[in-house]
């Protein structure tokens, strides 16, 4: 189903993009191209730059999603919250040629801003982006770099450019780091060290 955008989301300054990645979590790809649409998990991921904000992320090319951001030349990363884990570690183990993932596995989305794939719900960050084309390392490494030209955060767990989350989070709204085998780990309380 296709939502409108919860208003706890707000916009996230693109230099501190990669800030939504950079602890590692696992990601939701999301692409589109010509109405169709289709999204994957990725464990392989991470921040790459801050002016222009870059991201990385490996994509099978035996996939829909590859298929997909190859053609319209942009993608999403979506930051799933422990609340969708089921469904995360679903849409990484489904083809999106045999089915539609988004209602086969109750994936509810909303609108991007600068890109036709749509934001994934149940996540807590966001990054629009458009592929860099560097056809070597998509050949041979499956990486696909993306300027991110959009990002958005929760804002109940992310502000000012940083995640916020202590003892009083939601342990729905913990990210999720894939450890293989259908386990995963969340991300619990922050903490500072002063040098």
């Amino acid at each position: 189903m296709h939502l409108s955008r919860p208003n706890f989301i707000h916009e996230v300054e693109l230099p501190k993009a990669y800030r939504l990645i950079n602890h590692g979590p696992t990601v939701l790809v999301s692409s589109a191209h010509d109405g169709r649409q289709n999204v994957t998990a990725a464990a392989w991921n991470m921040g790459l730059d801050f002016t222009p904000a870059k991201v990385c992320v490996v994509i099978d090319k035996s996939t829909l999603t590859r298929a997909l951001v190859e053609r319209s030349g942009e993608f999403v990363l979506s930051v799933p919250a422990r609340k969708i884990a089921k469904q995360t570690l679903q849409v990484g183990g489904a083809s999106g040629c045999k089915i539609n993932k988004f209602d086969a596995f109750g994936i509810d989305t909303f609108a991007a801003n600068r890109v036709a794939a749509h934001l994934v719900a149940g996540c807590v960050g966001w990054l629009e982006c458009k592929v860099i084309n560097e056809p070597h390392n998509q050949t041979a490494y499956d990486l696909f770099i993306g300027e991110v030209i959009a990002a958005h955060a929760d804002s109940r767990v992310f502000r000012d450019g940083h995640w916020q989350y202590d003892d009083t989070t939601d342990a729905n709204l913990q990210t999720l780091h894939y450890i293989a085998g259908a386990n995963f780990l969340s991300v619990s309380n922050a903490f500072s060290v002063k040098i």
